[in-house]
C-alpha cells in the first residue's frame, strides 16, 4: 500500500467514524406510554447542534388499533449534539388530535429555510391517514420553527404540503385526487423574513368500468405558484392551505 492510498483509506475511515459518532450523538427522547412519536435529527445548517422532537398521548376517548383517539402533545428542542443539552425548547399541549383521521407519523426536515442570511427554520411533517376505503384521505402538514435565544418559536404553521381524497368503489370506478406542494426561498422578503414560494401540483384521477375493463385517466393540472409573506409573526396561509384541527 502506498502512503497517498493509505491516507486516503483513513480519511475515508476518519470519516465514517466522525458521521457514526454524530449519529450516535443524535439520542431520541425519553419516551413513555405506548402511543406517540419520537425522532431526533443532525441538523447540518448548524454544525454540533441537533434537532429532538417527541409527541406522547396525553388524553382521549377509546382505544383503536392504531393508538388511542385523542389529544397528543408536541416538545421540541435544540441540543448540543455532544450531550442533548437542550439549549432551546417549545412545548404545545394538545397540538394534534387522532380520531377517525389517524395521526400516523411524524419527522424532522432540516432543509435549507434560509429566513434572512443568519438564520435558517427547521420542519416538523406529520402525517394523518383517513381509516376509509371508500372515501381516501390522505394529508402531510409541515410546521417551520426558529431558534429565538433559549426558545423555538413557529413561523409557518400547518401548511398542508401534500393531500390525497376522493371517492370510489375501492376497485375501479370513481375520482380521486392528490395535491403536492413543495417550498422555494423567494428573492424577496416581508418584514426581514424571506418569503416562500409555494409550488401546487395536483393530479386527478377518474375511473370507469370494472374488472379487466377497468379503464383510468389520469390528468396533472398547470402548477400554481403562491407566494407566502411573513407579517412579523407568522407566514400568512392562503384558504386552503392550512389544515384544519
Amino acid at each position: 500500500m502506498t502512503l497517498k492510498s493509505g491516507l486516503r483509506g483513513c480519511a475515508a475511515l476518519c470519516g465514517l467514524l466522525m458521521t457514526t459518532q454524530a449519529f450516535a450523538a443524535c439520542e431520541k427522547p425519553p419516551f413513555y406510554g405506548d402511543f406517540g412519536y419520537s425522532v431526533c435529527k443532525d441538523w447540518p445548517a448548524y454544525p454540533g447542534l441537533a434537532i429532538t422532537a417527541l409527541s406522547q398521548f396525553t388524553s382521549g376517548y377509546s382505544a383503536s388499533d392504531s393508538g388511542p383517539e385523542g389529544k397528543y402533545d408536541l416538545n421540541l428542542a435544540v441540543v448540543s449534539a455532544g450531550d442533548s443539552k437542550p439549549l432551546a425548547t417549545y412545548h404545545k399541549s394538545d397540538a394534534f388530535e387522532s380520531d377517525a383521521f389517524v395521526f400516523a407519523d411524524m419527522e424532522l426536515d432540516t432543509a435549507r429555510y434560509k429566513l434572512t442570511p443568519d438564520l435558517r427554520a427547521f420542519g416538523i411533517r406529520v402525517r394523518f391517514k383517513g381509516s376509509s376505503g371508500p372515501n381516501p384521505m390522505d394529508e402531510s402538514w409541515l410546521s417551520l420553527y426558529v431558534k429565538e435565544g433559549n426558545k423555538l418559536r413557529p413561523v409557518l404553521d400547518r401548511l398542508v404540503v401534500y393531500d390525497y381524497s376522493g371517492e370510489w368503489d375501492t376497485r375501479c370506478a370513481g375520482e380521486r385526487a392528490n395535491t403536492v406542494r413543495t417550498i422555494e426561498i423567494g428573492k424577496t422578503s416581508s418584514h426581514g423574513y424571506a418569503d416562500l414560494i409555494v409550488k401546487s401540483v395536483t393530479t386527478g384521477m377518474v375511473g370507469e368500468g370494472e374488472g379487466e375493463a377497468c379503464e383510468v385517466k389520469s390528468t396533472t393540472a398547470k402548477p400554481v405558484l403562491t407566494t407566502l409573506r411573513y407579517d412579523g409573526k407568522t407566514y400568512v396561509l392562503p384558504r386552503g392551505f392550512k389544515a384544519v384541527q
